[in-house]
């Protein structure tokens, strides 16, 4: 084993565009998606414990399970189920990233899980034992092993690295409620008609796996948007907001039910998110999009008082 403690900052996703095609032969919906890391971070902190064996996670005030219906229990279990380690494990997860937001949250957590105990147990897993694990707990978390920006077809399992060149920043605003993704499944597929092929500029981001800022914004799309909008003209409100304040672009993420806007720079967010403070009490995130300097390891990991660095204490 290579410590006893360490620190992993798992970071949220927004989906720049998300297509939902058509089912596959396992019922899972096929989706053709540009996911992107943002920097809003939940933080665990995983200790080995030597004074018992078993999991034990903690969760603060979050309302969250805390056994096998939390997606941090099951990867945590996964990884001593694999490495046969008979070993005390103790998980406090703190929640920052708003619940059932389509940020990706609790895929986010449990790949951080993967990702944090596989290093504390000095476990050799490859990039590809990561993806495979967490293929198997969940559609959203290998995206994250291959973050910052990527191309996610299938039901999530199929991820390729994407070049996205340029900066931006991002506003978040959340309503403060959720949105289940069964349900929004539910009703897209009930309200559309026949569903739209790619179109071309998709079929090159998939064979090249660049592209610009200038481009990202010519396509973004959210085949979520229409049903929902007309149950929730919140969401609708918050776009055009976010578009009136200067916004390159604004779109749902995910399922929702968090409207995101591309902003050129910092200044133009604050002055974005400063304007919707105002008057709402919604929650709301100015910030850069995710990290491009760690191309296969988008988590930061070290102690709380310094967690851009690796330390295992």
């Amino acid at each position: 084993m290579s410590g006893t403690e360490i620190v992993v900052r798992a970071p949220a996703k927004v989906n720049l565009s998300i297509r939902v095609l058509d089912r596959l032969p396992n019922g899972y919906h096929n989706l053709w998606s540009l996911m992107h890391t943002v920097d809003v971070f939940d933080l665990l902190r995983i200790r080995l414990n030597p004074d018992r064996e078993g999991l034990v996670l903690t969760c603060g005030d979050a309302p969250l399970p805390l056994d096998k219906g939390n997606l941090v229990y099951r990867a945590a279990e996964l990884v001593l189920q694999r490495s046969e380690k008979n070993v005390g494990v103790d998980i406090e997860l703190t929640k920052v990233i708003p619940l059932s937001a389509g940020l990706g949250g609790g895929s986010s957590d449990a790949a951080a899980t993967l990702y944090g105990l596989t290093h504390l147990l000095g476990l050799n897993w490859t990039l590809s034992d990561l993806c495979e694990a967490g293929a198997t707990l969940g559609s959203d978390i290998p995206f994250f092993f291959k973050a910052p920006c990527a191309v996610v077809r299938g039901w999530g399992h199929e991820v390729a690295a994407c070049s996205l060149k340029g900066e931006r920043w991002v506003v978040l605003v959340n309503p403060g409620f959720p949105i289940q993704t069964k349900w929004a499944y539910k009703q897209l597929s009930s309200q559309r008609g026949a569903v739209r092929p790619l179109g071309e500029f998709t079929k090159r981001i998939d064979r090249e796996l660049s592209l610009s800022w200038e481009e990202v914004i010519g396509i973004m799309e959210n085949d979520f948007e229409p049903p929902l909008f007309p149950f929730y003209p919140i969401l609708g409100f918050i776009k055009d907001t976010l578009l009136s304040f200067g916004a390159q672009a604004a779109l749902l993420s995910g399922s929702g039910a968090t409207v995101f806007g591309i902003f050129r720079n910092q200044e133009d967010a604050r002055q974005a998110s400063t304007r919707l403070r105002r008057d709402t009490s919604w929650r709301i995130f100015d910030i850069p999009m995710g990290s491009t300097n760690l191309p296969h390891d988008p988590f930061h990991v070290g102690s709380t008082s310094q967690v851009s660095n690796v330390e295992i204490q």
